[in-house]
């Protein structure tokens, strides 16, 4: 069925038009009020700006004040002005949700991550380095490099001030479970998978649509941006699905290497496109001695 928005000429403008309104700090948030911005039925409104951009307007409202509240926390705001000044009501919105927007609270994450235990191991691949970490809670981050000195750096990078202990293969369960999965399911060991730990990695929730279709991808095989944003029912929103994959901090366990450029060719990668085309290729391989 065709909308009224699929009908206009100016649909792109007028979507763009509430995107800019949620944008600013003193911006409508109301559907209704967002509805008329754009000349559309609210109804309209939400289902064009889910399939255009992959949230809804309430979604991106939120995603977009924790950007602007992140940005000032780490700029060195105090917590209370911060919050005000990213158009939040009242501090306890920000509190409730601060776990899975920040992966922390407020005053912790300004604070570079104070407060935050977390253990970590690095073990040898055949694509390098592999660095594990773990809260409490669950995964922070599974990363790949050329040496140890560079995964700590990373590690220091994401979590300053957080309290860290590395920790020898077999003490720690949850990290011993990512490795034996990653190096079982790439075919680098034999034996049974582990069951996937849970993780702790905050995101919106259109980046863990993302992620989980890109799980979903079998092993040797690839998508383009647009190819994968069609199968979320969001064709418009390559660009959307570029920035999750950019932002994925799990790898392997995600497996964002799997996303190609719509020509065909491998684009960037986080951990290097060189790990990323031996990565595809082995993959390619396991694939053809199995097939």
């Amino acid at each position: 069925m065709t909308t009224a928005l699929a009908m206009r000429p100016d649909a792109d403008d007028a979507l763009e038009r509430v995107r800019a309104a949620l944008d600013r700090t003193d911006g409508p948030r109301d559907l209704a009020s967002l509805a008329d911005i754009a000349g559309l039925s609210p109804t309209h409104l939400q289902r064009a700006f889910r399939r255009r951009y992959g949230v809804s307007p309430a979604e991106y409202a939120r995603v977009h004040r924790f950007g602007q509240l992140r940005d000032a926390l780490r700029g060195g705001a105090a917590v209370t002005d911060a919050v005000y000044e990213a158009g939040f009501g009242s501090g306890s919105r920000v509190y409730e949700e601060s776990d899975r927007r920040l992966g922390m609270t407020p005053a912790s994450y300004r604070a570079g991550g104070a407060g935050a235990s977390i253990r970590y191991t690095t073990t040898d691949t055949p694509l390098g380095r592999l660095l594990v970490a773990t809260t409490a809670r669950g995964i922070c981050s599974v990363t790949l490099g050329r040496d140890d000195a560079e995964l700590e750096g990373r590690l220091v990078a994401e979590f300053p001030l957080a309290e860290r202990e590395r920790v020898d293969a077999g003490r720690e369960e949850w990290l011993d479970a990512v490795i034996a999965r990653v190096a079982n399911e790439l075919g680098w060991a034999r034996g049974d998978t582990p069951d996937m730990p849970p993780l702790d990695v905050a995101a919106t929730a259109f980046q863990w649509r993302v992620w989980d279709a890109l799980t979903r991808i079998p092993r040797g095989e690839t998508l383009s941006y647009g190819e994968l944003a069609a199968k979320l029912g969001v064709p418009k929103a390559a660009r959307a699905v570029g920035r999750a994959c950019g932002s994925n901090r799990l790898a392997l366990l995600v497996p964002c290497h799997r996303i190609v450029r719509e020509d065909g060719s491998l684009g960037g990668w986080r951990w290097g496109v060189d790990i990323k085309r031996q990565l595809l290729a082995d993959e390619r391989g396991m694939k053809a001695v199995k097939g």
